[in-house]
């Protein structure tokens, strides 16, 4: 497998979090994630540590990386092709944003544009309708 050892991470982060929590809890936690690591990204910039900057911006782009993959586009459909998409934007535009002039404010849209897709997670989450037991 050649996998990037971020996006393999995430990969493991993601069974991880699937196992130890219930799939939907999973995904609000990668979310924070990723708002951490971009957040935390843009603090190392500024402070011109720009590997660590990038390591973080690693980290947030591998986690988007591991949602877009484990979508089910044959039980999602047209939403699971919409999701992908919108991942993948996120994760260009966060490659894009990085090391520019105006990183704080790109990637100020970017966490609120995730920050969006989180709470519409943890809304689906919380009325989903009756849980099995032994679940969150």
């Amino acid at each position: 497998m050649t996998q990037n050892p971020f996006a393999y991470r995430a990969n493991q982060a993601y069974r991880g979090a699937a196992v130890a929590v219930p799939p939907l809890k999973a995904v609000v936690m990668l979310f924070d994630g990723a708002i951490t690591s971009l957040q935390k990204s843009v603090e190392a910039q500024e402070a011109r540590r720009f590997e660590e900057g990038h390591g973080h911006l690693m980290r947030a782009t591998a986690i988007l990386r591991g949602l877009s993959h484990h979508l089910d586009f044959n039980r999602g459909g047209a939403l699971a092709e919409r999701l992908y998409q919108t991942y993948s934007a996120l994760i260009m535009a966060c490659l894009r944003a990085y090391g520019r002039p105006r990183a704080r404010e790109n990637f100020g849209r970017i966490v609120a544009s995730l920050g969006e897709l989180r709470e519409a997670w943890q809304f689906v989450d919380a009325t989903r309708g009756p849980k099995a037991p032994g679940q969150g």
